[in-house]
């Protein structure tokens, strides 16, 4: 009798045994956890000569009788045993040589001819092992490449005993007993052939699409539970506003209920012009349907706009969905009594709101203390909504808009979260499940900000601040914000529906000089002057005699609202801001410039005349206003806590060094009244800036450059200079062109040449741009039509006027993001203009003129107060690099119209998130749940265009660890690399948001292949056969992994880190598994 023998998988191996021992008509039985493609592949000769095979799969796969998912324990090994039929674990090299799609189709047509499968479908154990004609062998595990000894696998060991008759014939006979035993089998061969044929058929884009979300995000899947995605037996779908976005702005609206319920706040930062309010609107929506109270809180100037949705109006699109929530101002936060939009203050309930949605949120930026226990404290505005609205009475969801949440600093956006959080970190740490707190979080990404920020212009780029951020930071992003460009739209969605943005046209530069009187100053000449001003007048408390200073820190509150913001330093701050005002009015128009110097003067002047009529015997309580107008500055000083916080100052005289301050007050006056002299005979006919003004407009309506359009819109910053406008452009255009003007400034009603005309917000901007303010509804029987509206910062945000296609900037706002914003105004996407126009006023001075005059300002007044707090930094490294980025971004500004998250400082939020894929999955897999047992391995093709050449999306996972060591690679495990076909990287996998907008946007909606590019792919790779090009594109996408690994680990042990450049090593291929590819051919 023969004795069995020992196969040990090393010096000889099961595959050679089996290729032996096959003959022709050879009948092959196996029992086996799995069966893979890849071991018919090494046995594909031998198996042509067997007459049958019959494969017991020895627990349940690929049967009927699913097990449920929520039973993991069982679902999970089952679908993984039916997934190995495309290559297990150990398989991953083979799998990479990417001929899975050609063994697959010669495998399903061998099984359709010549195999059978069934399944285990009872409870009992069942042990491997195979029968070849009268040999048994055993134990088998399962049916693969490691198995068969050709691969290493996992095993410390892999024997294998072979028996011969008469020791097999049990075998044999438990074969024979168990494949016709129906009660523990099932057969399911077909399953098993369709299984097969899934990874060689060919693939809609749209499905490899949602394989790589399925799995990357797949554990998302797991952790959702329906109390976080929107409700829609709540209805919001059949209303009036869901039916009016477009599919962005859909998108936008799910995640933001999803994100709302899951971590109770959220930011929406689209960029200008893509429909915040509309989004918001449909939020609101869905909760009114849940019987939700809703507060709307904007600035003053945006209130029109949202009591205009909720009222019942002719021109309310959305009337028909009766939506009822409050609007009230920023504002009102600082207030207790009086009215307020109709609400009475003192009887309101703060607290029983169940969601807030803030406008323009940025106004919060600043913060404001978290720790307010004191009913009598005095607070800003920002710690009473937290106080009064948010921590009070029921749980509030908060939604701030913004299209600029960042200034300058990456606290700006955390001040704004903390409000969804209760400034308590605990709540949102919890809920993120990190390992570190939000505020270590941010507190990283500032560090990481404050050195880039260090860094010479031309390398202090986004993508290098991106590369410095954390894993973390971008996850707290990706869980709390929204925030998409007009690009990333245009890009990245279908825009049949919507229209397109007008075309840009580039930006016409004007600098006048400043009048054509012979002779005459310029601007330097006035600048120069107006830096030998003190303007002391706003800092009386400098003057308060040492022993009496503590009288009036307990009078002012000093460190009561803000930790360290005292009445000295508020004055300080007001002094700095009213000399910058001084060159801004002076910018701005020589009338404005002209009423601010004889403000100035008046006050002063007051002043001295009070001193000098004071009688040290007696009490004098000076009582001066510490802004003596507001309408000096603009809307982005009036959102300084300067304006908010102390307005009265009330000093007696007697506790004063009085004269050192008379004498210092009576220095400003002599500088002011010879300024005031050097531009009195500065009339409007003399004006330079007014009369190239006016050729402008001549120019425009006489060459208009879009059919007949003759709109214009005139932003000026202060209501002063509007008014100067208003009064020498109404009468021009109206005597030279019969066309009539209107302004607007939010401090008074608007004015027209408009005969009868109200002079209101709404009616004026209806006049101004029928179209989009559906004057056909609201005045469908008056002709009146304004053609020129000049406005202040009023209407700089939240207003759609796309009917205009010409805006003039008739002073350069100092923050740049401002200039975008005003064009935003007609920069709208769906606009009916083919272009659009910008045009900017600018001083008579270079640009570093300009900058070193801000820089000089910001010197002197630094100089000043010096001396009276013993302060000695003159300029800090943050406002030099506030100013040099100044400069770089007005510098852009003069050459083109740039999008406003590129003129945010380095600091933009747009390209972090990656909720809507994960939304979009969650939707896919509802109607396609199947895509969970996608093979490993398939492609899909797609044609090539401008932004996307010829070559290949590579979808991996790491399945040996060490790549994502300093957590950049948000997708770890997956990586995704977009090389081109000569190899070169066009997209690397530090960017994944990139690649999956890329994939969206090729892959999407295109739910058939693509005949034309399949056919040609598949006669260049002989139906998948000869597929080294795409072999070696994989490697060369591995490699750039690995080399990016490589310089991380270098610059890491440059700058000081321990790196072991041993550990972790990464081997290439073998350490990465192919989820799918998206080949990108020419079409």
């Amino acid at each position: 009798m023969q004795m069995p023998e020992l196969i040990n998988n090393v010096d000889k191996t099961l595959r050679d045994d089996l290729a032996a021992e096959v003959k022709d008509g050879s009948r092959l039985s196996v029992a086996a956890a799995c069966f893979s493609i890849y071991a018919f592949q090494e046995l594909k000769e031998e198996f042509e000569k067997i007459e049958k095979l019959r494969f017991i799969f020895t627990s349940p796969t690929f049967t009927t009788d699913n097990t449920p998912k929520e039973k993991r324990e069982f679902y999970i090994p089952k679908l993984n045993r039916e997934r190995n039929l495309y290559g297990t674990d150990f398989e991953v090299k083979l799998r990479n040589e990417l001929t899975q799609k050609a063994i697959a189709k010669e495998c399903a047509a061998w099984v359709r001819s010549k195999a059978q499968f069934k399944s285990n479908i009872s409870n009992d154990s069942m042990a491997g092992f195979m029968n070849l004609d009268d040999k048994s062998y055993m134990p088998i595990h399962g049916f693969t490449t490691v198995d068969l000894g050709c691969e290493r696998g996992n095993y410390a060991y892999n024997l294998v005993q072979k028996n011969v008759a008469p020791m097999s014939k049990s075998f044999l006979e438990l074969f024979d007993q168990l494949w016709f035993d129906k009660q523990r089998l099932q057969d399911v061969t077909q399953e098993v052939v369709e299984s097969i044929a899934a990874a060689y058929k060919e693939n809609s884009p749209e499905f490899i699409y949602f394989v790589t979300l399925y799995n990357i995000f797949n554990e998302f899947l797991e952790d959702i539970s329906e109390d976080v995605l929107p409700n829609e037996a709540s209805g919001y779908k059949d209303s009036k506003i869901w039916n009016m976005l477009f599919n962005f702005q859909r998108d936008a609206a799910l995640a933001i209920i999803n994100k709302l319920e899951k971590f109770n706040g959220c930011i929406l930062a689209d960029s200008v012009g893509l429909g915040k309010t509309f989004t918001a609107l449909a939020v609101i929506k869905y909760y009114e349907n849940r019987n939700r109270s809703v507060l709307v809180l904007c600035p003053k100037k945006l209130s029109d706009n949202w009591n205009t949705f909720k009222d019942n109006y002719l021109n309310n699109p959305i009337a028909a969905d009766r939506l009822n929530y409050d609007v009230l101002y920023h504002t009102d936060l600082s207030r207790k009594y009086g009215y307020s939009n109709g609400l009475d203050l003192a009887r309101l309930n703060w607290g029983n709101y169940d969601l807030v949605v803030i406008d323009e949120s940025h106004n919060f930026r600043n913060g404001g203390r978290l720790d307010v226990n004191d009913e009598n404290e005095k607070l800003n505005r920002y710690s009473r909504l937290l106080k009064d609205v948010i921590r009070t009475g029921v749980k509030t969801k908060v939604l701030m808009l913004s299209a600029t949440p960042v200034n300058n600093r990456f606290n700006d956006l955390k001040n704004q979260l903390a409000i969804a959080y209760e400034g308590n970190p605990r709540i949102i740490d919890e809920k993120l499940n990190m390992n570190r707190s939000i505020d270590d979080i941010f507190r990283a990404a500032q560090r990481a900000f404050n050195v880039w920020s260090t860094w010479e212009p031309e390398h202090r780029t986004s993508q290098s601040l991106l590369a410095m951020l954390d894993f973390d930071f971008f996850e707290v992003l990706d869980s709390v914000t929204i925030a998409r460009s007009r690009k990333h739209i245009e890009k990245y969605y279908d825009t049949a529906d919507i229209g397109t943005f007008p075309k840009r046209l580039p930006p016409i530069s004007k600098r006048p000089h400043l009048t054509d009187l012979p002779g005459a100053i310029n601007y330097n000449e006035i600048f120069e002057e107006l830096m030998r001003l003190n303007l002391s007048i706003y800092t009386p408390t400098h003057y308060i005699l040492p022993s009496r200073l503590s009288k009036y820190e307990e009078i002012f509150d000093d460190n009561r609202i803000n930790v360290g913001f005292t009445q000295a330093a508020r004055e300080q701050g007001i002094r700095r801001l009213t000399a910058i005002n001084l060159m801004k009015r002076m910018e701005s128009s020589v009338h404005s410039f002209k009423l601010t110097l004889s403000r100035i003067y008046e006050l002063i002047n007051h002043t001295i005349e009070t001193i000098d009529a004071f009688d040290r015997q007696t009490s004098l309580v000076l009582d001066l206003e510490e802004i003596d107008n507001l309408e000096d500055y603009d809307d982005d000083d009036e959102n300084n806590d300067f304006f908010t916080i102390g307005k009265k100052v009330r000093i007696d005289l007697a506790d004063m060094d009085y004269l050192s301050w008379r004498s210092q007050l009576e220095d400003d006056q002599e500088v002011l009244e010879l300024i005031s002299l050097m531009v009195a005979e500065i009339t409007p006919e003399h004006d330079n800036k007014l009369q190239e003004l006016l050729k402008t407009l001549t120019q425009k309506i006489e060459n208009p450059i879009n059919g007949s359009n003759r709109k214009v819109l005139i932003f000026t910053a202060f209501a002063d200079t509007a008014d100067y406008l208003y009064e020498n452009v109404s009468s021009f255009m109206k005597s030279r062109f019969g066309i009539d003007t209107a302004m607007v400034t939010g401090s008074v009603d608007g004015r027209t040449t408009v005969k009868k005309l109200r002079t209101d917000l709404n009616t004026v901007l209806t006049c101004f741009s029928p179209i989009s303010k559906d004057k056909h509804l609201l005045m469908p029987d008056n002709p009146a039509e304004i053609d020129v509206l000049i406005a202040t910062d009023c209407i700089s945000e939240g207003q759609n006027l796309q009917d205009c296609d010409y805006l003039i900037n008739y002073d350069i706002h100092w923050n740049p993001v401002r200039i975008i914003q005003r064009f935003g105004r007609i920069d709208r996407i769906g606009s009916k203009n083919d272009v659009i126009q910008l045009l900017n006023f600018w001083p008579d001075l270079t640009l570093d003129e300009y900058i070193n005059l801000k820089a000089r300002v910001e010197t002197r007044m630094k100089i000043v107060d010096m001396t009276a707090t013993g302060d000695d930094n003159i300029l800090s490294n943050d406002e030099k690099t506030d100013l040099e980025y100044r400069r770089a971004q007005l510098e852009r500004l003069q050459e083109e119209v740039v999008d406003i998250e590129e003129m945010s400082s380095g600091i933009s939020i747009m390209d972090f998130g990656l909720n809507e894929f994960r939304l979009d999955l969650l939707e896919y897999i509802k109607a396609n749940p199947s895509v969970e047992r996608a093979p490993n391995g398939m492609n899909a093709l797609v044609a090539s265009n401008s932004d996307s050449p010829p070559g290949v999306v590579y979808v991996l996972r790491n399945v040996k660890g060490g790549v994502n060591l300093n957590g950049r690679n948000r997708l770890h495990p997956f990586y995704m690399v977009y090389v081109r076909e000569d190899g070169e990287v066009e997209i690397d996998h530090l960017h994944p948001k990139e690649l999956l907008d890329k994939m969206r946007f090729l892959c999407r909606g295109k739910t058939e292949p693509d005949l034309k590019l399949c056919g040609d792919f598949n006669r260049v790779t002989n139906d998948g056969r000869k597929m080294e090009k795409y072999s070696r594109l994989l490697g060369d996408a591995i490699g750039s992994i690995i080399e990016t690994k490589a310089e991380s680990d270098l610059d890491s042990f440059l700058s000081g880190e321990k790196i072991s450049f041993f550990e972790n090593e990464i081997e290439g291929l073998d350490d990465f598994e192919l989820i799918c590819f998206l080949v990108i051919r020419n079409s």
